[in-house]
């Protein structure tokens, strides 16, 4: 939260303020303005010919009983508190109850922070906001949220900044723009540290956010590195449930690089944090990414129970967004415990749910396993309509990894019907994806913090 002076009102408005309350409570200009002012005082500043200094406006309240701040500003006593009070609300109710709710909250608490003029007020609830339409996947809508927060802020430091920023940053990562998602948060990190603006807090929201778009872009170098500085950093940051965050998103490097028993010891830290929080829709992608790590360790009945329970968790929160990607990962699970129908009809629901705007990599994932599904049927028509669909999100995502893996599927499909011109091509095109992961779609990284 931003700190700062309350804004006077002009001098005019202080004056008639003044008089109204003087003559609500039957008092003389002499009976205020004793025994440190005169009469004629009262009568100049009441008619707004006189700017009171904050000795005299202090004088003045005592005299008639209200706040220094009612009195300089209008605004009811207690009214900032009270406002930060029901920003908290709104956060838990956000965090353990539905968004739906939560917005409701924040957007009373913006109508009335635009009326008293209060900036810092403003800007949390729009984040608020931007936060609640992330969850309910309403990203244009979230976008717009943070940009407004942003421009309130735009006098401010560049820390108080980075969460209107982060949070941009993602609502493009889930609408598939991750080249945008990664440039939003290397140019943020850039200026951070090479300016000097060391702010821990700031850092390591960033360097967890970025960690997704690497790895789906192909990115894993700089991925592993963004982890490293997230795990340096944390144990200066005074947010826990950031702490919980940076340990859920560092989860999935280690898991790349093949240290199965670190990423999960890392998501129980972080399960545990949220736990403690009550933050129950990061407790959900704590289990979504243990059900991840199982997936790929080989721990398949345990990789079905984590992703149900992440599943169950964020249809009760009615996160659609991330309820529609939990089940992309779980229908993979179903597919691969030989329960494919289930997968299928899922992944079928899953795709009403997405769009290239809204979850393309997730929906090209679907699109792709369902492709797998329907090779194995021996449906090759089906199957390559799904790939080509998956190929096409994937390419206006730029998610450089996933490509080269699904030209290899499309390629070997085309190369069993025949094909063969066709699968060299879709190889090719694969290969060339592969040639330099994070360095033929990214510039160069960005400056590294002082730790």
């Amino acid at each position: 939260m931003i700190k700062r002076m309350p804004k006077r009102d002009d001098p005019e408005t202080i004056g008639r303020r003044v008089q109204q309350l003087r003559r609500e409570r039957g008092l003389t200009q002499r009976q205020l303005a004793e025994p440190a002012y005169t009469p004629a005082y009262i009568s100049t500043l009441e008619a707004g010919r006189v700017r009171p200094s904050d000795e005299a406006l202090r004088h003045i309240a005592g005299r008639l009983g209200v706040a220094f701040e009612e009195l300089a500003t209008g605004r009811p006593a207690h009214l900032a508190t009270d406002l930060r009070l029901r920003l908290t609300e709104a956060r838990r109710t956000l965090a353990t109850g539905e968004a739906g709710r939560a917005a409701e909250s924040y957007a009373r608490l913006l109508a009335e922070a635009e009326r008293h003029e209060l900036a810092e007020v403003r800007a949390e609830a729009l984040l608020g906001l931007g936060e609640c339409a992330l969850e309910t996947g309403e990203l244009v809508a979230g976008r717009e949220y943070f940009e407004r927060s942003e421009q309130v802020l735009a006098g401010e430091p560049l820390p108080a900044r980075v969460p209107a920023l982060r949070g941009r940053a993602v609502s493009h990562y889930l609408a598939g723009e991750l080249r945008y998602a990664v440039y939003l948060f290397e140019s943020t990190l850039d200026e951070l540290n090479r300016s000097g603006l060391h702010d821990p807090d700031a850092l390591l929201l960033l360097y967890a956010g970025v960690i997704g778009p690497y790895m789906d872009m192909g990115a894993h170098a700089r991925a592993a590195q963004a982890a490293e500085f997230a795990l340096a950093l944390a144990p200066r940051a005074g947010d826990p449930a950031l702490v919980a965050r940076m340990h859920r998103s560092v989860a999935r490097t280690l898991l790349a690089e093949g240290r199965i028993a670190e990423a999960d010891a890392s998501l129980a830290k972080a399960a545990e944090l949220y736990r403690t929080l009550q933050l129950r829709t990061e407790l959900a992608n704590c289990h979504w990414m243990r059900g991840y790590v199982c997936a790929q360790n080989g721990e398949l009945e345990r990789a079905e129970q984590e992703l149900r329970e992440a599943l169950a968790m964020l249809t009760a929160k009615r996160a659609s967004l991330y309820t529609s990607q939990v089940a992309v990962e779980l229908a993979d699970v179903l597919h691969r415990r030989g329960m494919s129908e289930e997968a299928a009809g899922l992944l079928r629901q899953v795709l009403g749910d997405l769009s290239p705007e809204r979850g393309a990599v997730h929906a090209a994932a679907a699109h792709r396993l369902l492709g797998i599904i329907a090779e194995d049927a021996g449906d090759t028509e089906a199957a390559e309509e799904h790939y080509v669909r998956a190929l096409s999100l994937l390419e206006r995502a730029g998610a450089a990894g996933d490509l080269a893996d699904l030209c290899r599927l499309l390629g070997d499909l085309l190369r069993r019907t025949g094909r063969v011109e066709a699968a060299l091509d879709a190889y090719r095109t694969g290969l060339g994806h592969r040639t330099a992961p994070g360095t033929t779609t990214l510039g160069p990284a960005p400056a590294q913090p002082l730790l």
